[in-house]
């Protein structure tokens, strides 16, 4: 017989950790618990729902159909009560509670500094922002994991969500310091694609849309290698290993620094928008909608100041 009645919230807090850092270590950093009292909640849990929430596969932790059921039940109870807490804290007039965003890896080079501030100004609201792979942000948005969500410029297919442009996201071509093409002008695409390219994965947004300019232009890239973020790309080219085409964002640090070039090619650079999305038809929170008036204002403002006031011509090589 199920003792449902005996799981503590405790307890299920401690599970999605689990889940969600994908072991019982990481979550016992994160809830700031020692490894054994994380290990002795899940097995009172296990007791009280009496089937196994967890399998192993390999060394890799995955739930069984009833850990989804229960993941599902608590996301819902988690949310709802969340809710109630900020509606709560509305009615004061104050605002407080849990924001938590999740956007693709580019999301790191700007989101920060947009959080920093909006804490600052709500400091109140306690801010979980996950950066992870596109292919896991729509997972995310799939299960309703957060409150919203950063993605780029391709709209997911079979996704009915509720879209808000709020900031350019310029794809470039980079290049090496004193690459032979970085004096150059008006570069035809089909001149730089017998390069040799430091790529994404397939599945990333800026791959998926330097793949699609290639083909409306019949042009194949020689691609040399495929890495698995944007700093062990910005590194391979800086290392001389080829060019890349990144978001603009990405490389701000860099250009400035004279470590990398953006080369001047025709058609680039590709003019694309981050967007905050969520899926329709959900009701946001009262922080939730907090946030997102705040990104369509200052927010927006301070990601803007941060790539065109760092990105001047002074620090780019003069092209002649």
């Amino acid at each position: 017989m199920i003792r449902i009645r005996n799981v503590t919230f405790r307890q299920l807090q401690v599970f999605e950790s689990i889940v969600r850092n994908g072991s019982f270590t990481a979550a016992a950093n994160e809830l700031c618990l020692t490894q054994p009292t994380v290990s002795m909640q899940i097995k009172k849990l296990n007791e009280s729902v009496t089937v196994p929430l967890f399998d192993y596969v390999g060394k890799k932790l995955q739930l069984t159909e009833a850990g989804k059921a229960l993941l599902d039940s608590y996301l819902v109870i988690s949310d709802e009560l969340s809710r109630f807490e900020m509606t709560i804290a509305n009615m004061k007039g104050i605002k407080q509670g849990t924001l938590r965003l999740t956007g693709v890896t580019t999301t790191e080079y700007f989101a920060p500094r947009i959080l920093g501030a909006f804490a600052h100004k709500y400091p109140g609201i306690n801010v979980v922002l996950n950066v992870t792979n596109r292919a896991s942000v729509l997972e995310r948005i799939d299960d309703n994991r957060d409150d919203l969500y950063i993605i780029g410029g391709v709209s997911p297919k079979n996704f009915n969500l509720h879209v808000t442009p709020f900031i350019e996201n310029p794809l470039v071509i980079i290049a090496p310091l004193n690459h032979p093409l970085m004096k150059k002008r008006k570069i035809p695409l089909k001149k730089i694609v017998d390069e040799p390219f430091i790529l994404r994965e397939p599945e990333t947004g800026t791959s998926v849309i330097f793949h699609q300019l290639l083909r409306e232009n019949n042009l194949s890239v020689n691609s040399r290698m495929v890495l698995g973020s944007n700093e062990a790309v910005k590194q391979a080219v800086i290392g001389g290993l080829g060019l890349s085409i990144l978001s603009k964002h990405a490389v701000v640090h860099e250009i400035v620094n004279r470590e990398l070039v953006l080369l001047d090619i025709v058609g680039f650079p590709i003019n694309h928008q981050w967007h905050i999305v969520y899926p329709e038809g959900k009701e946001l929170s009262v922080v939730a909608q907090a946030f997102l008036n705040y990104l369509l204002g200052e927010g927006k403002e301070i990601a803007e100041a941060h790539l065109y006031g760092n990105l001047s011509l002074s620090s780019q090589p003069k092209n002649k």
